[in-house]
């Protein structure tokens, strides 16, 4: 399986590298390159070719959210770190796919990367809580342990065959399982339903 290749973004030099040197730890995780905000133009994607970029946008907001608003709308998806609700939020207008909170660990942020990387949305747990809480007009399905062990497991982008495995049911099952999940989230595929789960927090990468 080929390496997910991770473009490190940040303005301060000294959380790019430890960013890096965390990532590098991280099987299956190749961090091609480290850029300052105003570097994430498309002569720096074009030299590295990432998969998925990682931007720390700092206790400092407006720089980093102008630069990744003015991204090329061909740039690979972002997945922005971030101090709290409030950066979050901007952060998701600026265009970013997922967003962690700065202190994540590293075990969870490749799983996160790889998430992003196949077009998935994602969001922090506490973020998500906060986010999905005061909208009433949006409430939260009501999902059988099965069905959220099968959603768990379609958000790492499985097929039916390795999730009948993984789970110990038929095919046939799963598929049960899967037309139930995306009837009672109102989904019309597999990533919508996996996208729709995530802002409800009913996916916690």
């Amino acid at each position: 399986m080929t390496d997910l290749r991770v473009l490190v973004v940040s303005q301060d030099p000294l959380a790019r590298a430890g960013l890096a040197a965390l990532l590098d730890q991280q099987p299956g995780c190749n961090v091609v390159g480290r850029v300052a905000d105003d570097e994430v133009q498309s002569p720096a994607l074009e030299v590295y070719q990432p998969d998925v970029l990682i931007w720390d946008l700092g206790w400092s907001t407006v720089s980093g959210l102008e630069r990744m608003g003015e991204i090329p709308e061909d740039a690979p998806p972002v997945l922005a770190l971030v101090a709290g609700q409030t950066q979050a939020d901007e952060a998701r207008t600026a265009g970013a796919r997922g967003v962690l909170l700065r202190d994540t660990d590293a075990g969870v942020m490749l799983p996160a990367l790889s998430a992003v990387a196949r077009g998935l949305v994602v969001l922090d747990p506490s973020l998500a809580a906060r986010a999905t809480t005061p909208r009433s007009s949006d409430p939260v399905p009501d999902l059988t342990p099965r069905e959220r062990q099968a959603l768990s497991l379609l958000a790492e982008g499985l097929p039916n065959k390795t999730i009948a495995s993984r789970m110990g049911i038929s095919e046939h099952t799963v598929k049960f399982h899967v037309n139930s999940i995306l009837g009672k989230l109102g989904a019309q595929s597999r990533t919508e339903a996996v996208t729709r789960a995530t802002r409800l927090g009913l996916i916690l990468l």
